[in-house]
């Protein structure tokens, strides 16, 4: 089994994917965007985060993340968003013998991705890789037109351009 290591910077920026189990043909997401949104607030509430950028892919999330200062336990919150999301759920998905066993869901890939940002522009990089991910994988043919993304908030609080992303 791989060791998995990872790096805790209290009240450090990060950027990070995380995956459901099963992504091909999978909108899980955005049709439970209701429930997966009102998971992130509960946990926002006893555990706050900043969203610094947020999109919502059918099978996938991005997101920019900053913590309070002295708070590193990004995990945490990953758990706390998964589970609370997979307990609103009914249950009928498809599970292997090993996550039967554990008695885990058959929702979510176990891990995520995280990388530590480390400046400005490497902020700027992965807030734009955030809200051009729609765009990237082919979903709309302007990053305005994706509903799922913090982009609509940076529009109105004048960070982006509305075209950004795509011919107006």
């Amino acid at each position: 089994m791989p060791n998995y290591r990872r790096i805790y910077v209290p009240g450090a920026t990060w950027f990070f994917t995380v995956n459901l189990l099963h992504r091909e043909d999978n909108d899980l997401l955005i049709q439970h965007i209701g429930l997966l949104r009102d998971a992130v607030r509960r946990v926002k509430t006893l555990h706050p985060f900043q969203i610094d950028a947020w999109v919502v892919l059918p099978e996938h999330i991005h997101c920019v993340l900053t913590l309070p200062a002295g708070d590193s336990n990004y995990s945490l919150r990953w758990r706390l968003i998964k589970s609370t999301f997979s307990q609103s759920l009914p249950r009928g998905e498809s599970r292997s013998n090993v996550r039967i066993l554990r008695g885990e869901r058959g929702i979510w890939q176990r891990r995520f991705w995280e990388r530590l940002i480390r400046d400005e522009k490497d902020f700027r990089e992965h807030v734009d890789y955030v809200h051009g991910n729609p765009l990237t994988h082919g979903w709309v043919c302007r990053v305005k037109d994706w509903p799922y993304s913090t982009f609509h908030r940076d529009v109105r609080n004048g960070i982006y351009p509305i075209d950004w992303g795509g011919p107006e």
